[in-house]
Formats: structure tokens, sequence, C-alpha cells
């Protein structure tokens, strides 16, 4: 009855509603869903599912399983209404803990499918997850992997989640049969206001480390890139915004928190190779130190 909400749909076989085998990964359209991508007969990728509209789109392609990378609160009761199971494991945009890739590939060995992979927008970390699976399920290598991020429109800035694929090999199952349900929670924990901000004092220390070696990598910390580093510290300003306890913050702290996502990534863009202008990005790095004495003096003394 809601097959037409999904324009492109991959049409099911007449036993189980499963789809028919595809080549893959092909964008189709669905409401309410951004990003959407059919990557092979057993999994799809996009954005989170918004509404009703969504969740049926999902349903009428044959999806018995999501799972949200995102640290926003699954929308459980849609899902079961739709006949889905939701896992929930949540990443950043820093890459994919070895914990969390390991539940990725319990989920593309023994999950119900199809499975639906989703972050907030598909654009960066579901397809990360979802590469994950694609190596452990599909037989993709490392070339596969990284043609299907730069399909799906994952920034090279994200240079945490593009390592977390180059370097990902697919676990035994001897390790995957360790895990149990309750390493496959419906709803995870996720970082509460404070542990949040303590994520972007530790991106303000790797900062200051490359404003001291110049702007560049710095000789004692090889992981730190200026881009990524910058880049990560808007998406925490970003996410940061997203949590109900900011929200109910008010309108002048998340006003404060946009523009502090809007200088970091003034920031980043002073930081891109190959030269970088010192001047430029101490002001911009001056800029965004500011954005967090305002924050704090209003608002520090008043965290729970």
């Amino acid at each position: 009855m809601h097959r037409h909400l999904v324009m492109g749909m991959i049409v099911a076989a007449s036993l189980g509603g499963v789809p028919r085998p595809v080549e893959g990964p092909n964008r189709i359209e669905a409401a309410g869903i951004e990003n959407l991508f059919r990557l092979s007969p057993r999994f799809l990728s996009g954005g989170q599912p918004e509404g009703d509209e969504a969740f049926q789109a999902l349903a009428a392609l044959g999806v018995r399983t999501i799972v949200s990378v995102d640290g926003q609160a699954p929308d459980l009761e849609r899902a079961r209404r739709y006949g889905m199971r939701y896992v929930h494991l949540p990443i950043g945009y820093d890459g994919i803990p070895d914990d969390r890739a390991l539940a990725l590939a319990k989920v593309a060995r023994e999950a119900a499918g199809p499975v639906y992979i989703h972050c907030h927008h598909g654009k960066h970390r579901g397809p990360a997850a979802a590469a994950v699976c694609g190596m452990v399920a599909e037989g993709w290598d490392h070339a596969i992997a990284r043609r299907w991020l730069e399909q799906a429109g994952t920034s090279p800035d994200y240079a945490g989640l593009y390592r977390s694929i180059e370097h990902f090999t697919a676990p035994p199952d001897r390790a995957i049969a360790t895990l149990t349900d309750a390493d496959l929670p419906e709803r995870a924990e996720v970082p509460d206001l404070v542990e949040a901000m303590v994520m972007i004092d530790l991106r303000w220390e790797h900062l200051k480390a490359i404003a001291d070696s110049g702007f560049r990598v710095p000789a004692d910390h090889p992981d730190l890139e200026p881009v990524n580093e910058a880049n990560l510290l808007a998406e925490h300003y970003r996410e940061l915004a997203r949590l109900g306890e900011s929200k109910g913050r008010g309108d002048a702290f998340l006003a404060l928190l946009r523009d502090a996502e809007q200088n970091a990534l003034a920031l980043r863009d002073t930081l891109r190779p190959p030269t970088v202008d010192r001047d430029a990005a101490t002001a911009a790095l001056k800029d965004s130190a500011n954005d967090c004495k305002a924050c704090h003096s209003r608002f520090r003394d008043h965290l729970p």
C-alpha cells in the first residue's frame, strides 16, 4: 500500500518480501530519508528515518533490522510498529572503535536482514559503519569500501573514518561469538553534556599542539592532522547542540554553539594544505577560543 513512497525501489521477491539481488551501491529515493542507498540485497545505508512515511518506506524495502550509529535516541516505537528491530551503536566522527567494529560485524553476520544502517544525514558515520558490514559480509576489499565512502559523500576531512576503513580486518567468528544481545542494545547510553565538554577540551589540547608546531602535524604526535582536528571540533559543537540538555539551556546557549561551530569550520579552512597562512590560522584560532571563553563565562558555573 505504501510502496509508492519509494521511488526507484527494488521490487520484492514473491517469497518473504526480500529484495532481489542488485548491483550496488545504488541511490534510491524515499520520503523522510536522506542519502538512501542500497549497497546489496542485504544492506542499505542512509540518514535518520523521520516520521511514519520513512518507516513505511523501509518496511516496503523489506528492512528488518535498523542500525543507528548516531548519538540521538532511536525511534523505537515506530520501528516496532513496522516490525523492525533497532540496534544502537553510536560512533564519533573520529573513527570506529574496535568494540563497535566487532558489534557491527556481528550485525552483519547474524542480524535479520535486510539491514538499514544510518547516522544523522547518512553521509559520514553511517557509510563508514556500512563499509564495515560490507567488508564482513559482502566480500568488499578496502578499495571498494573507500569508493563507497566517496560515493556516499563522506568528507575526506574526517580522516579517522577513512583510517578505520583502511585498517579494518574482519574479525574471526570466535570473536564475534563472544558478543551477546546485551552488546547490541536498542538504545545505548550516550555522553551527557559534561562528557561532551570533556571531548571538546581534548580537541582543544590537540589544536594547541598543532598551533605550537606552526599549524603543521606535530612531530611527536603524527596522528594529529590539522584539518581533521578542527573539523572534529566543529562536529563536537554540532552534536552538543543536539543533546536534550543543551536544548534545555535555551536559545542563548544554542546560539553560542552555532557560532562556535562556524568559527571552528573557519579555522579548518585556514588549515587546508598545501600552504597554511599562519596569521589567518592564528586569528581563526583566537576567534574560536573566544567562543569558549564567552560560553564559559555565562554557562560553565551552571553545568550540572
